[in-house]
């Protein structure tokens, strides 16, 4: 998992930052503030659960366990279906995609979930 879950990290850390600065540089003059704002919000949450990402695989060396994948695992999805939706609904200006972003959350609080729980279980 440790190779996996830094791959991912490595990838979403530099996605994030390359799509912060195409919102700063390249959206700031074709989107409203309002889904300029909502263009950032996905880069922060992406790059946040980036860092929990890079803790986790480092974390997995330490306490290998199903909690801990779970939580790298729910991270990843977060990533994509969090950020992911809030990128496509502020370039395509489809709505309805933000049925979607809940779902992201909530993986998000799953993969804490799951941090937290495996950290109860230490000795």
């Amino acid at each position: 998992m440790l190779r996996g879950f830094l791959m991912l990290a490595a990838f979403f850390g530099f996605t994030g930052v390359a799509l912060g600065a195409f919102a700063a540089h390249g959206l700031k003059s074709r989107l409203t503030p309002e889904y300029l704002a909502i263009f950032h919000t996905g880069v922060t949450y992406q790059l946040v659960h980036t860092l929990a990402l890079l803790g986790v695989s480092l974390l997995a060396t330490q306490m290998p366990g199903r909690l801990v994948t779970w939580a790298g695992a729910s991270f990843a999805i977060g990533i994509l279906l969090f950020s992911g939706s809030l990128y496509v609904l502020t370039m395509t200006g489809i709505s309805k995609l933000g049925i979607i972003t809940p779902f992201g959350g909530l993986a998000f609080l799953v993969g804490w979930f799951c941090l937290g729980l495996a950290a109860w279980r230490l000795s």
